[in-house]
Order: C-alpha cells, then sequence, then structure tokens
C-alpha cells in the first residue's frame, strides 16, 4: 500500500516552512507594515511594491472551476520546471535515492535529477513509443521514489496507454508524475479527476501551450492535499509574481477563445503534417496528440542547419535514441508554416541539382 510518510524525506517532514506575516492572519487588512516594502510605491503606473499572494488563492479558485476540482488540490509553480523540481527536493534524497525517467522524453527530468545528486533510471520506450512495462518493474526498487511519465509524450507527441499509466500506478509505492503539458490538444482525457482513486498521482499541466503564456512562466501541479502541502512547505514564499498573477486571471476569463485556438491549431497540425507527407525524402510523419509534429527524414541535421541559414528554428532530435533522422516541428502560424514549407521545397530543389 502507498504510504506518503514513508518516502517523504526526513528533513522535509522536520522542515519547518517559512511563514510570513500575511500567513499569519485570516480577513482582510487595512495597513501592511509587515514586509519591509517600500511604502512610497514604484516607479511603474501601476504600483507592486507589494508582496504578491503567496498562495495565488484567486488564482487557484478559477482553475478549480475549470478544472472541477478542488483549489488544496492545486499548487502553482514558476513555470512546471518549478514544479519538477521540488518533488525531487521533497522525496528524494541526494545520493541515496532514484528516479525512472521514459526516454525519450521530456529532459528536465533528468536534469533537475542532476542537480538534486539523483540517480536516474532508463526505462526506454517501445518501438512505438509506448511504455516498456516489463523493463520498467525491473528498473524498481527500495530506492525508487519517482516515476516520471509524459502524456502526450514530448518529443514523439503521443499519449501513452491509459491502461499502462493505470498500471503503473497501481503496483509502484512511490510517487507517480503524470506530465500533461499537452493535454488540451489530446482526445485523451486528463488523469486530474483521478486523484481520488490515486494518492500516490501527480499531474503537471501547464499555462504556456494551448493557453499561450509561456512567457508568464506558469505551472500547475494537481495531487492529493498531502502532497500539495509538502510542496507548499518547500516552495520560496513568493514564487509567483503579482503581475503573473493579474495576467493569469484575467487570461483564465476567457477559455472559449482558448479552445477556438486549440481548434485551430489541431487543424493546422494536420495540415502540417499531410504536406510533410508528401515531401520527398520524408520518411515517417508520427501521429501527435500535441502542438508539434515529429518528422523523420533523410539528412535530418543537414535539413536542420539549411533552415537555420533561413532563420527557420525547430528542434533537432536526431540524436535521440528512437528518434534517429527526426526533426521535432511546433505547429505555427498559416504565415509560419507556409515559410517553412517554402524552404523545404528550396531544400529539396538543391538535392536534385
Amino acid at each position: 500500500m502507498f504510504n506518503l510518510d514513508s518516502i517523504t524525506r526526513t528533513n522535509i517532514k522536520k522542515l519547518t516552512p517559512y511563514s510570513s506575516a500575511r500567513d499569519e492572519f485570516s480577513g482582510e487588512a487595512k495597513v501592511f507594515l509587515d514586509a519591509n516594502e517600500n511604502s512610497l510605491g514604484s516607479p511603474l503606473i501601476k504600483w507592486y511594491n507589494r508582496y504578491p499572494d503567496p498562495h495565488q488563492h484567486l488564482i487557484k479558485q478559477k482553475l478549480s472551476a475549470i478544472k472541477g476540482i478542488a483549489s488544496e488540490h492545486i499548487f502553482l509553480g514558476n513555470g512546471s520546471d518549478e514544479c519538477i523540481d521540488l518533488l525531487f527536493r521533497c522525496f528524494c534524497e541526494p545520493g541515496k535515492d532514484n528516479v525512472i525517467i521514459c526516454p525519450p522524453t521530456y529532459g528536465m527530468y533528468e536534469v533537475s535529477a542532476n542537480i538534486n545528486d539523483v540517480e536516474v533510471r532508463k526505462a526506454t520506450l517501445l518501438e512505438d513509443f509506448q511504455l516498456d512495462l516489463v523493463h520498467l518493474e525491473n528498473l524498481v526498487n527500495e530506492h525508487t521514489k519517482l516515476i516520471w511519465l509524459c502524456s502526450p509524450n514530448n518529443p514523439t507527441g503521443n499519449s501513452l496507454n491509459r491502461a499502462d499509466i493505470e498500471t503503473v500506478l497501481n503496483n509502484f509505492n512511490g510517487i507517480v508524475v503524470v506530465d500533461e503539458a499537452y493535454i488540451n490538444f489530446a482526445k485523451q482525457k486528463s488523469l486530474v479527476q483521478e486523484l481520488e482513486e490515486y494518492p500516490n498521482l501527480v499531474v503537471l499541466q501547464t499555462l504556456s501551450k494551448a493557453w499561450g503564456l509561456a512567457g508568464l512562466r506558469l505551472g500547475m501541479a494537481f495531487a492529493s492535499t498531502a502532497i500539495i502541502e509538502l510542496m507548499n512547505k518547500v516552495k520560496p514564499p513568493y514564487n509567483i509574481g503579482q503581475a503573473t498573477q493579474e495576467l493569469v486571471l484575467q487570461a483564465l476569463e476567457e477559455v472559449g477563445q482558448v479552445n477556438d485556438m486549440i481548434k485551430i491549431l489541431v487543424d493546422m497540425r494536420g495540415a502540417l503534417a499531410g504536406v510533410f507527407e508528401s515531401m520527398p525524402t520524408v520518411e515517417k510523419v508520427y501521429p501527435s496528440d500535441a502542438n508539434f509534429i515529429l518528422v523523420k527524414i533523410k539528412d535530418a541535421r543537414k535539413v536542420y542547419e539549411f533552415l537555420l541559414t533561413k532563420g527557420i528554428v525547430l528542434r533537432d532530435r536526431s540524436n535521440v535514441k528512437l528518434c534517429e533522422d527526426c526533426l521535432r516541428i511546433t505547429v505555427g502560424t498559416e504565415q509560419e508554416n507556409t515559410v517553412l514549407v517554402d524552404a523545404m521545397q528550396d531544400w529539396f530543389a538543391l538535392q536534385t541539382k
């Protein structure tokens, strides 16, 4: 049986978190003289001399309504990368514990593990980019604290089989993190509604993709209240700035507009995939549930470098296992997609000379 206390780092359980005066009272205050702010204001038209809400209550209330989950199950980070780092710091003893990732996958899981001096074990995906459950199970030992699953996966674009994810959740007594950064572009439903069934589940989402707010850096973690409490215990006191909170609240009023953008991007994803499928030397365009496509193409590195000379930046994944000779291409605007396709035609023309 999953026991959160048994996998939480001892020093984190004993940790007394930083507490501001604004954590220590409830209700509306009229005068704030607790945080040594500049009471005369700031040089901006709108004053930002006061520290922001350390727990982002208004955003969580809005997200609660949108996601259909109580705000106590929501953690907000300075991008999902902060959420990733905090999970390592809550549960993994440096130099002792290990985590499992399933490459090819998002690179920050391994980077954060290395920063926190945590061993990384790799259960490489199968040829169809699905989980190798046998290999994954064989890597687990008593020091395995986290399993990282990305669905839809980056850079392959596919959703992991739901039954496989549930198998991992049902058979692992540590934390299973499912990164759903691209879930808005997929037909598969989010696992957020399954939190009550799986106390060891953490779901990551972001406002950087479908919501178009990458520049604001706001990531979300959904988990049991006990896990959220640990993350709040470890996070910096004011991790989400006031300007970000204000702009995010404005954006969350526009759910309809975001849904319209998602539909347009999904349609353009299909159109762009169709164009690439018809191109010479393109060997395969992989099915995608994200806002990008993975394309296997002859001489991918040379194509990538040629496009750079045209001022077009893609993601070269050709040196990644299972993604050999592959480029990851984000769905751009209609104009950006046209520029890309025209440049690809220039490339093919050069190859036939």
